[in-house]
């Protein structure tokens, strides 16, 4: 059964979630210096946030240490997940935004609290198991749909990959993808790679050609073809 989520804030609901996320890519604990620079706000602020969600038995914190999510605050951040994948879903197939646009929206949309809602978003979207940014929407079980994925930095020179997801959602780096030709489903080609930086130059869809950096590269997920 899902964690009853009533009496928590948008705010403990946002630092739930940056918990979840943080440490699906980086492990437990996370650190409070990372949730500021995740959340744009102050170690101090994110301290007495991490003793609040701790106090409601969300979060297991330590000073000096960090927090990660008990098992009812995995509960409750997972629906929020779920709840914002689905709308960037919908927001993306149904009202036409680009996937440079929905995140800051879904952060908004992700905090109704109508459970009926989401299960009917859900359908009329056909259960989709993945978002726009190819991460997977948690069912109504809140079970991940998981697949084999690789960063494009760790392709060799001639390898390629169709990209099924990438890690930064910020319309900044998704509009960079856009002007290189670069979007979900894309086939990219290694064609060589600079010591120098680690840059790569790479072919997509054999038709355009790009220069990438290493930042850029290792935000980029694909299935090996």
């Amino acid at each position: 059964m899902w964690y009853n989520r009533r009496f928590m804030t948008p705010a403990e609901e946002n630092y739930l979630a940056a918990i979840f996320k943080i440490s699906q890519h980086h492990g437990t604990p996370v650190g409070t210096t990372t949730l500021s620079e995740q959340l744009g706000t102050t170690p101090a602020s994110v301290s007495d946030m991490l003793k609040k969600l701790s106090d409601k038995s969300l979060i297991h914190y330590e000073k000096y240490y960090g927090a990660r999510l008990t098992d009812s605050g995995n509960t409750a951040a997972t629906k929020l997940v779920r709840k914002h994948r689905l709308w960037e879903t919908f927001l993306v197939k149904k009202l036409n935004f680009s996937w440079a646009e929905v995140h800051e929206i879904a952060d908004q949309l992700e905090h109704i609290k109508s459970d009926l809602l989401v299960e009917r978003l859900d359908t009329y979207l056909d259960f989709p198991r993945f978002d726009p940014h190819g991460d997977p929407i948690p069912d109504a079980a809140g079970k991940f749909t998981l697949r084999k994925q690789e960063r494009l930095r760790d392709l060799n020179i001639g390898e390629g990959g169709v990209v099924v997801g990438v890690q930064d959602h910020g319309e900044d780096f998704l509009t960079r993808l856009d002007r290189v030709s670069i979007q979900m489903g894309t086939i990219i080609h290694v064609l060589d790679q600079y010591a120098y930086d680690k840059s790569v130059k790479v072919s997509t869809n054999d038709s355009a050609y790009a220069t990438l950096s290493d930042e850029i590269t290792r935000k980029i997920y694909v299935r090996k073809i």
